[in-house]
């Protein structure tokens, strides 16, 4: 059915005094069952973020980060095994997944009394076993499994869907025998002189002579930063890793 305007807002509504969470979501689609899953998670995912944008240079102050990781160290001085970081930033109203970057890029800052690299924070992100404090570790893994909006879990999902239209996408245009440039050629292509143009013949794809590059696509697979909500970056993530991700998280219905 046809997303009216004054429903849109009447979700929207709804969104702000709920906590992002798959529970939350559960309660979305009983108030909302005429709104597809799609739908709602569209809406939710789109109103989170805004919301995250806004609030995320408040988080970032010294005066904030400094507060958060007292706080993160007494939890855990308390109770090793609870999920600390992930009330801590369902508290706060920040996402999970951005919480556990603040703390952990605060824990590593203290260790190695340097500022670690963007590199080293993001792969720590993608697999907590890498981080050296088996707490932190566990409590960054509580975060990024319990975030719908954020870190590399949605990323992988993001990824997935997207690959799985081009899939789709680029079969049709075969059926149709239509030419066409793929994403893969065209990312190629970018720092590159030439690219090449795909020609559908039945069933198979033939590579002709080559053209001009090509301005980089919209849909380029991408992953989200999550240290900065408005920039994307690429993943290193296997697509059998996005599939099997893509079935079986966020599945509130």
């Amino acid at each position: 059915m046809i997303l009216t305007k004054a429903q849109y807002e009447e979700i929207a509504q709804c969104l702000v005094s709920v906590p992002p969470t798959r529970q939350s979501l559960r309660k979305l689609k009983q108030r909302f069952p005429s709104q597809s899953q799609a739908t709602l998670l569209s809406i939710f995912s789109q109103e989170y973020q805004k919301h995250i944008k806004r609030t995320h240079a408040k988080h970032h102050t010294p005066e904030a980060i400094e507060n958060y990781y007292q706080r993160y160290l007494n939890g855990v001085g308390k109770n090793g095994a609870a999920p600390v970081l992930l009330e801590l930033a369902n508290e706060v109203d920040y996402a999970p997944s951005l919480m556990a970057r603040i703390i952990l890029e605060r824990f590593l800052q203290g260790h190695e009394q340097t500022p670690p690299s963007k590199s080293v924070i993001n792969n720590m992100l993608r697999d907590p076993s890498q981080i050296p404090d088996g707490v932190l570790a566990n409590q960054v893994y509580q975060c990024i499994v319990n975030d719908c909006c954020y870190g590399p879990l949605v990323d992988c999902i993001k990824h997935a869907i997207g690959y799985e239209h081009e899939v789709l996408l680029r079969d049709l245009l075969l059926k149709k025998n239509l030419s066409f440039l793929g994403l893969d050629q065209a990312w190629s292509s970018i720092g590159m002189d030439l690219s090449r143009n795909w020609t559908a013949t039945g069933k198979e794809a033939s590579c002709s002579k080559p053209v001009s590059p090509q301005t980089s696509s919209p849909y380029a697979i991408a992953q989200l930063d999550p240290e900065d909500p408005g920039r994307e970056a690429g993943s290193n993530v296997t697509f059998l890793q996005y599939k099997l991700l893509a079935t079986s998280a966020l599945n509130f219905s």
